[in-house]
């Protein structure tokens, strides 16, 4: 217990689970009390898909059950006791839309009630395999389907201090910079997704020197992460450093891309709960791939231990596990070349979706695709002999990093 009472303290980079342990027991103890005042309330059916697969399966049942016994004997409060009451409580955050708060969003509930079996030695393993994680994206499409109707919108109002457009929130969302409209319910939003995905008003991320092929920008309104070069093609992603995997991020059937960027560098960065999520092509020239690759969704880095920012001090890790949409711009420049673009879905994610096609021409600063609804982190992949001189200072990866603009000057590349 001792142990454990040390690292509860840990940040949660991105502001998607609180810092403090206390509140998260505290959210899953009102999930405890929304099942037990509704006895006998049927699991909807991809949780109940999901708790077939894991009971008909020996080794997923017993890998999970040790991870809850794991959990509770370190002394952490889930507010359940095994995988039945597990199932009725993820059941209950089915028709949950996150309120708006500064020290205590619960902006993944799944990860909230996952947050330490995931961690744990038996859940190191129960979470890497693809069944469940097949049932689980299920689940996160039958979660996502309530936040796209309109009765996701319980919080998308002005009320103080859950509602996402009250004067609470204004220090942390600036709805001025988004199209809405004050004077429609809900501000003309449709849904908690529409909320979610929404955009700018034209002028508000203009892109820095669009005519310069030699100026990176940002893709993503995002948290510099990491920074690494003379990546391999395969490497040890799963040891304490995280180094990045190329043959594993781009996929193994995909191992043509992957050589072209092998010995090149690695710009990774996070979003916050709070900012903008979609995504806008970092340089000029033509898309030549643009693929969703299936994976992971509570996957944590076995060499971090047990980690309450999960996944988010997996970060690394997960490039090469987790649900991700890989695309290649060709700039068409002899010196910068092809760029890589990987976005990862972290935890809650639904769907990457890409508004893309092979063949396009893009831009710098053009939409190219979006994140419905989660955690989420990105990278951009540079090949080798590309110099780039970063300008987000480092270093990177502390607990609550300056967010970089989307469309603002990311790198230049020095010939």
């Amino acid at each position: 217990m001792n142990e454990a009472v040390k690292i509860i303290s840990k940040s949660r980079p991105g502001g998607w689970l609180p810092s403090d342990e206390a509140v998260l027991s505290a959210f899953r103890a009102e999930i405890e009390a929304e099942v037990v005042a509704h006895p006998g309330r049927p699991l909807v059916r991809p949780v109940l898909a999901l708790y077939d697969c894991i009971m008909d399966e020996p080794l997923y049942r017993m890998h999970l059950t040790q991870a809850i016994e794991q959990a509770r004997a370190a002394g952490y409060k889930l507010g359940y006791a095994d995988i039945d009451g597990l199932m009725h409580r993820i059941n209950a955050v089915m028709h949950y839309a996150p309120p708006f708060s500064t020290s205590e969003l619960v902006g993944c509930p799944l990860n909230a009630l996952l947050d330490w079996p995931m961690c744990m030695p038996s859940g190191f393993a129960f979470f890497q395999f693809p069944a469940i994680n097949e049932k689980l994206r299920d689940v996160l499409n039958y979660w996502s389907a309530f936040l796209s109707g309109p009765n996701s919108r319980t919080y998308l109002n002005t009320e103080n201090p859950k509602g996402w457009f009250s004067s609470t929130a204004a220090t942390k969302v600036n709805m001025s910079e988004f199209i809405c409209d004050p004077d429609q319910p809900h501000w003309g939003y449709g849904s908690w997704n529409d909320f979610f995905t929404r955009q700018f008003k034209p002028g508000q991320r203009p892109v820095a020197s669009p005519d310069n092929p030699l100026v990176v920008t940002a893709a993503c309104e995002s948290g510099p992460y990491a920074l690494q070069t003379g990546v391999k093609m395969q490497d040890k992603f799963w040891i304490k450093a995280q180094p990045y995997s190329l043959g594993d991020m781009f996929s193994a059937d995909r191992s043509d891309l992957a050589d072209l960027f092998a010995g090149g560098t690695v710009y990774q960065a996070f979003l916050s709960a709070y900012n903008y999520h979609r995504w806008h092509a970092p340089v000029a020239g033509t898309v030549t791939d643009a693929y969703i690759v299936p994976g992971t969704y509570y996957a944590d880095a076995p060499s971090e231990g047990l980690d309450p920012a999960g996944p988010n001090n997996s970060q690394g890790f997960i490039t090469a596990v987790a649900t991700r949409a890989v695309m290649v711009i060709d700039t068409g420049h002899p010196v910068l070349g092809k760029v890589g673009c990987i976005f990862v879905g972290m935890a809650e994610i639904s769907s990457c979706v890409f508004e893309v096609k092979i063949g396009q021409k893009l831009d710098k600063g053009d939409e190219i695709g979006y994140f419905q609804y989660g955690g989420s982190t990105h990278c951009l992949i540079f090949q080798p002999n590309v110099k780039l001189d970063f300008l987000p200072p480092q270093p990177y990866g502390v607990d609550d990093p300056e967010i970089v603009p989307l469309n603002s000057a990311l790198a230049n590349v020095t010939v």
